[in-house]
């Protein structure tokens, strides 16, 4: 199914589920929350700026809510003075709850401009500098949420990932934490600008992650940190920060001690393992990579998004369709929502954030628009059709 376009998709979907509808009992429908229902509440901030080459990047943002019961995502664009000439925009994911993304969507930026000296280092070009500067910020914006957290008693279990950028006329910066991607669509090729987070799988990242967690005292279990949380590092999540997870004069317990006598009243594992663990370090950090890319000519447009465009359309797919979609109409706005959109046709679970930096480098409409070939699209949807009905037939044989 991933090979056809989200009409034939639409179609597909809407021609099996009819088909299933005359196998089973009916039922009532159910309207999943959100679903598909767009959400305008990504900040888009003005200010004048005076470099020209700046204000040739053009912008679009939007979020969907998936088959999620809240939308924890949001997206920050920023483009002012406050960096000298650079502009910032970031895309934040959040869990359980949107106390986190709540707070880091204001205070992040705040943090990045301190520690950037007002943009200075971003145009001093010290790559080691940014890199230290941008760690800071990330580390003291995260040190800033978990007190917050713990003061305000909003959510204290809520976390956030971020990928923030920063875009200048030839150079663009990424500050990474969590399982958000940015690509980079130069002459149409896909660059992976980014890698994500998480302790699970067998790239390099991945099995530094678990070997960092392990080392740490942590364990991994299904994909997720001690059975919890599948991203490896993250804003917030209090519970996997060793600093906030000592026993006060009190001796109240943490947010840590309460998820290790949760598992043990749910039997995932027993108290004498609780007493034999000893945490040496962060389980989930929001230390972040930094990554510097060069901007030539060839450099088309950057897509910042969250892990639900991803999980369901890989890199090259997602900068072909936002490429077609600017080829037709040259509206980064218009680009941003047809390809959320898109991600949720193709039954994406998660909620879905984008943010599309046109970097004013190419004249889309000189540009043809690439023609779908209709004979090989229906040469799919007529194997995906037969594939199914057989499915449903061989399925009708079975005893009840």
């Amino acid at each position: 199914m991933a090979l056809l376009s989200p009409q034939l998709q639409r179609f597909l979907l809407n021609r099996i589920n009819g088909d299933l509808g005359h196998n089973r009992t009916t039922k009532k429908n159910v309207a999943v929350k959100g679903r598909g229902g767009r959400c305008c509440s990504a900040i888009a901030i003005d200010a004048p700026s005076s470099l020209a080459g700046v204000g040739g990047i053009r912008w679009g943002s939007t979020k969907l809510q998936g088959a999620r019961e809240e939308m924890e995502d949001d997206a920050v664009i920023v483009r002012s003075d406050d960096l000298n000439g650079f502009s910032f925009a970031a895309v934040f994911d959040g869990h359980a709850g949107f106390s986190s993304v709540k707070f880091l969507r204001d205070e992040l930026y705040k943090e990045c401009v301190k520690a950037l000296q007002g943009g200075l280092l971003l145009s001093g070009k010290d790559f080691d500098a940014i890199r230290k500067a941008l760690q800071e910020a990330f580390e003291s914006a995260d040190a800033k949420l978990l007190n917050w957290l713990e003061t305000s008693g909003e959510e204290v279990e809520s976390g956030a990932t971020a990928t923030a950028m920063f875009t200048g006329k030839d150079m663009l910066l990424i500050s990474h934490v969590g399982d958000s991607s940015a690509v980079l669509s130069r002459s149409g090729k896909a660059e992976v600008l980014t890698d994500s987070h998480r302790p699970y799988g067998r790239t390099k990242v991945s099995l530094q992650e678990i070997r960092r967690i392990n080392e740490a005292g942590g364990w991994i279990v299904n994909g997720r940190i001690c059975g919890d949380i599948s991203v490896s590092r993250a804003f917030g999540d209090m519970r996997f920060k060793t600093k906030k997870n000592e026993y006060d004069l009190y001796f109240q317990s943490t947010p840590r001690r309460m998820m290790l006598e949760k598992g043990v009243e749910e039997g995932r594992w027993s108290q004498k393992f609780v007493s034999r663990i000893n945490f040496s370090g962060d389980l989930v950090t929001a230390s972040p990579d930094v990554f510097q890319v060069s901007l030539g000519s060839d450099a088309e447009f950057v897509l910042l998004a969250s892990d639900g465009l991803w999980d369901y359309m890989n890199s090259s797919d997602a900068i072909n369709f936002a490429r077609n979609q600017l080829r037709k109409h040259g509206n980064v706005q218009m680009a941003c929502e047809a390809l959320a959109q898109a991600a949720l046709d193709r039954r994406s679970q998660d909620n879905v954030t984008i943010v599309i930096a046109d970097l004013g480098r190419t004249d889309w409409q000189s540009l043809p628009v690439q023609q779908q070939n209709f004979v090989y699209e229906f040469s799919q949807a007529f194997v995906t059709i037969s594939i199914v009905s057989l499915g449903i037939w061989m399925s009708s044989l079975l005893p009840l």
